[in-house]
């Protein structure tokens, strides 16, 4: 059944319930409906006045900050559109609904010998939120973003109802929704491109630089890998900030035999099952953040860079837990306590690096304890007026929210970034501020236009979308 075939099902109305993004910070109320039908999106959007509270849809609530709340509001929760319609593995292309998550996707491509061409850094984001906020992973340098693979997607706008939008069928509303956040309509469903899958392994270039301008240095040279990334040490002293344990990887050759490699760690049991499976501990509610502090990441950061091989070649690795290595750690977020987390991630343009220098030393002068720093270079932007990646560099950094001072020093790196042509990534954003934001996002202008096209009475609202002036 297509999702535009109606069904008899109703949609579960009006629950209130406090939501919050994955860092736990800026909780609000909404009423939250749960839609299991195209029709059920559709009927939700109809019956909103201009005058309320407006309406956003959610998936997995991955998201960091604000994007997919409400407050005072509705929230349509796309959860229950969670079925794969079709996989065509000759032409290798997927069709599926909104609430279908990645690892659902991995699962069912596996079957027919297929993966995804781009995975983001955790396995439960819901189709609907990849293509919203234009998710990338280690490959964007050479295949892009989430949205590049994106053929075709069935959108529920105020205006049009439920159309089906494409490079081709209304493609300036095509690629707003790549990285819209979810405020150009509600995502029902989309089609994708898929690529074959040899093995579920990856073969990677481990190395082990001493600090930050040696990692930038060694990342910077031409990239045959089509998998990149480097774990930065941001805790380090001296010249060793930034030090990092840079991996590059390639996909599992089709010519190489298809038995699990001798030795290969982490399997955490086969290929796609474990995929599926529940960690093995989740942390508890309550967890006391007095437990995470600066100086135990910093010996734990030690200990893992002494550890890594300085320089190892075609070490094999099992897929899963290569592109999902915080997944193995059950709601993991709850280690930094009550007051919650904030994720902040930028990309700074390829040329500028020596802003980028000075934004890791902005860093270390008002001592941020940064307990998980990802870097990572990304390619060409994507056409999309809200899409975070562009050519450059990018650094995502995991900070306690309650920690003093920390809301002025990030003021103070947005500055840094919006001034060397950088931007703050909205999926992982809770804090950013207007001036700031337009300063980032050149084309706001195009995304404006396109929203009083097919959204005049500015129905679909978020807590992000009215923080920011979307």
């Amino acid at each position: 059944m297509s999702v535009a075939e109606r069904t008899t099902s109703r949609p579960t109305r009006g629950v209130e319930r406090s939501l919050c993004g994955w860092g736990g910070t800026s909780p609000s109320r909404a009423r939250v409906t749960r839609a299991r039908s195209a029709e059920e999106v559709a009927e939700v959007l109809a019956g909103q006045r201009p005058a309320a509270g407006g309406v956003i849809a959610r998936g997995a609530g991955r998201s960091y900050g604000d994007a997919a709340q409400n407050g005072g509001g509705d929230v349509i929760d796309v959860t229950g559109l969670d079925r794969i319609l079709s996989v065509d593995p000759g032409r290798r292309l997927i069709t599926a609904q909104a609430g279908v998550t990645v690892a659902q996707l991995m699962v069912g491509l596996a079957r027919h010998g297929l993966g995804l061409p781009v995975v983001p850094g955790t396995r439960y984001i819901t189709l609907a939120g990849a293509i919203a906020s234009d998710i990338h992973g280690k490959n964007h340098h050479r295949d892009g973003g989430f949205g590049r693979h994106v053929c075709s997607l069935s959108l529920c706008t105020p205006t049009g109802g439920c159309v089906e939008v494409s490079p081709e069928a209304d493609p300036e509303l095509f690629h707003a929704t790549l990285g819209g956040m979810g405020l150009t309509g509600v995502i029902v469903q989309a089609t994708l491109r898929v690529e074959p899958l040899a093995a579920p392994w990856v073969l990677a270039d481990v190395d082990r630089t001493e600090g930050f301008e040696q990692t930038v240095a060694l990342m910077a040279g031409k990239e045959r890998h089509r998998y990149s990334v480097a774990w930065l040490d941001l805790l380090a002293g001296g010249q060793r900030m930034g030090r990092a344990v840079v991996s590059r990887a390639d996909p599992w050759p089709s010519g190489r035999a298809t038995e699990p490699p001798r030795g290969l760690g982490r399997m955490r049991g086969p290929y796609p099952a474990s995929l599926t499976r529940r960690p093995v501990l989740d942390v508890p509610s309550g967890f006391p953040a007095a437990l995470l502090r600066p100086a135990g990441v910093r010996a734990f950061n030690a200990l893992h860079w002494r550890t890594a091989p300085r320089r190892e070649r075609e070490r094999p690795l099992a897929l899963a837990p290569y592109f999902f290595p915080l997944d193995g750690l059950g709601k993991w977020n709850r280690l930094y306590g009550s007051a919650g987390m904030i994720q902040y991630q930028f990309v700074i343009p390829v040329g500028r690096e020596a802003a980028l220098l000075r934004c890791v030393e902005l860093l270390r002068t008002r001592r941020l304890p940064v307990y998980l720093a990802v870097f990572k270079r990304l390619g060409a932007a994507s056409g999309g007026p809200l899409s975070f990646p562009l050519d450059g560099w990018t650094l995502a950094i995991d900070l306690p929210a309650a920690w003093p001072g920390l809301r002025w020093a990030l003021d103070e790196l947005d500055e840094l970034v919006a001034g060397s042509g950088g931007r703050v990534y909205l999926s992982k954003d809770a804090r950013l501020g207007r001036d700031a934001m337009a300063a980032m996002y050149p084309e706001l202008d195009r995304f404006h236009d396109l929203r009083a096209r097919v959204d005049p009475d500015g129905v679909l609202r978020s807590d992000l979308s009215r923080r920011l002036g979307l």
